[in-house]
């Protein structure tokens, strides 16, 4: 079944986030002019009644969820019970009422936290389940897993053609830069933004340094999105990663480097890493044709224009 085409209606869940703003901009450019979107305020994901009467109503033929509640090390390891909780809920709601009203098409947006936190590297699809999970976001990661098996059961149980995609640390246009609840890459951009705008001689950030991280422009994982979409026998999960690895000591470095920072930048140990490694495996969706295409230094300079521009001391 293919999704790209004008006569499909598309709900984009999550659709004012960075991840679903993307796909909106991927989905309008392939020509789809049915799009159903919703705010928060117009539908609370986390209301049951209200996603049912959504349903009911709007009667979507394709379901794209990227809504979750996101953050870093800090939100996730602070607040497990609501991280837990309101995505198991908004997975739950939406992919039960997606089989419920005759959607035959969902994707679901996973995360690559999903696997062990020990694990051999790159990561394949296969290793989900096979150890424990990283404690900064196990919480976050379970209520992701859930979503990844409910797509998995549903399809396998009732033949409907849910699937999900695994991302690698994604940035991009429209990411959050509030510094208590943003990711690593663009809570650095404001890190440094501000520490260069203000003169300051050095800057302290979590952690050694050391852990290695993966990053992929969420308009290269939009264009995978679109691609999933047109397959008509995809797998239950696909990672989705640029296959570049890169420490956070290094990135920090590239950022103060974008940015113009010429201070000393210092580690403070007594905050934690997070997962030591994380690489994915994306070699099932590249033997589908895909290929990522912005490179991630090209790609911060872009983002760090926006930065400049929404971002104030």
């Amino acid at each position: 079944m293919s999704v790209i085409n004008r006569s499909s209606l598309i709900y984009v869940a999550g659709h004012t986030g960075m991840v679903g703003s993307a796909i909106v901009r991927a989905l309008r450019a392939q020509g789809s002019n049915k799009l159903l979107l919703r705010t928060h305020q117009e539908l609370d994901l986390c209301d049951a009644a209200a996603v049912r009467s959504f349903f009911k109503k709007e009667k979507p033929k394709v379901v794209i969820v990227t809504a979750a509640r996101v953050g870093g090390i800090y939100p996730n390891s602070t607040y497990p019970a609501e991280f837990l909780h309101e995505n198991l809920t908004i997975a739950h709601h939406l992919i039960h009422e997606a089989y419920q009203h005759g959607v035959k098409r969902l994707l679901f947006l996973g995360s690559s936290c999903i696997y062990p936190r020990e694990t051999a590297q790159p990561i394949k699809e296969e290793q989900l389940l096979t150890g424990s999970l990283e404690p900064t976001n196990e919480a976050y990661a379970i209520a992701k897993i859930a979503g990844v098996k409910l797509c998995q059961f549903y399809r396998q149980q009732y033949g409907v053609l849910f699937h999900s995609i695994m991302p690698c640390n994604l940035y991009g246009p429209g990411d959050n830069y509030d510094l208590t609840t943003a990711h690593v890459l663009p809570a650095l951009l404001r890190r440094f933004k501000e520490a260069k705008e203000k003169g300051v001689p050095s800057i302290t950030l979590w952690g050694t340094g050391k852990s290695r991280r993966e990053f992929l422009h969420v308009d290269d994982l939009a264009d995978a999105v679109m691609l999933l979409l047109e397959n008509p026998s995809p797998p239950d999960w696909i990672n989705v990663g640029s296959a570049r690895e890169i420490t956070i000591e290094e990135l920090a470095r590239l950022i103060a480097k974008i940015t113009g920072f010429e201070g000393q930048i210092l580690w403070d140990a007594s905050h934690p890493d997070g997962m030591p490694r994380k690489l994915l495996d994306s070699s099932k969706l590249r033997s589908l044709g895909w290929r990522p295409t912005i490179e991630l230094e090209t790609g911060i300079h872009s983002v760090y224009k926006e930065v400049v521009k929404k971002v104030a001391v």
